[in-house]
């Protein structure tokens, strides 16, 4: 199987300047840009997808919407590809429009066994939300052994995806960033005598750069 995660596209929770607390909210102009941009570069550099999966909040939902239209494919929604702390302990989501609007004071790695979101009770810990995003990418091995497939998600998703793959205890030594839209790209393989999974790359924007080329020559 072939894994391609992809963080959305610039939100507003995104913004230096947002003080809104945790909110469920959509793409930014520039957001909507970098989502366009995506869609036009990924079918030329990954001409083959079998099935798109996509976060069931906004931000996922408008990033993967232009994906789905340039590969012709549905997307199929999932609670489990939802940010952190935006679901309970049993793993189902808080309504959208009713989140947890604050986060702990403490990152959740340094409490990984801790709620997040420590106001709201029943809110989940990052071991919650590691074994929620370990099970979908668990399921996803099982079904689509063979297959092609995308999902579009969270920057705090695909950095999981890394604990989880590489197998990190509770306590982690190194962050792994994203950019909006940046892709990272995982194979798992069935080999009874060497590592299952292969990183091929991690975080490629060339699709931003062409983006950022093309504004810079129509002002030109």
């Amino acid at each position: 199987m072939h894994l391609y995660l992809i963080r959305h596209g610039q939100s507003l929770v995104n913004l230096a300047d947002w003080n809104n607390g945790n909110t469920d909210e959509g793409l930014t102009d520039l957001g909507h840009r970098q989502a366009q941009a995506l869609a036009a570069w990924m079918p030329k550099e990954i001409p083959h997808v079998d099935i798109i999966y996509g976060s069931t909040m906004r931000r996922a939902r408008e990033t993967a919407a232009p994906l789905g239209t340039a590969y012709g494919l549905p997307i199929h929604y999932d609670d489990q590809l939802r940010e952190i702390g935006n679901n309970r302990l049993d793993h189902t989501p808080w309504p959208n429009d009713d989140l947890p609007r604050e986060y702990a004071d403490y990152w959740s790695s340094e409490r990984p066994f801790a709620s997040v979101t420590p106001k709201t009770v029943g809110g989940e810990s990052m071991m919650h939300f590691r074994t929620r995003v370990g099970l979908f990418v668990e399921n996803l091995v099982e079904r689509h052994p063979d297959q092609t497939v995308v999902a579009v998600c969270h920057g705090g998703v695909v950095e999981i995806v890394f604990d989880h793959v590489f197998n990190i205890g509770p306590w982690r030594r190194c962050e792994v960033w994203n950019k909006n839209t940046g892709i990272s790209h995982f194979e798992y393989v069935a080999h009874p005598r060497r590592e299952t999974w292969r990183l091929h790359f991690h975080n490629r924007v060339e699709h931003l750069a062409l983006m950022e080329a093309a504004v810079t020559a129509d002002a030109a």
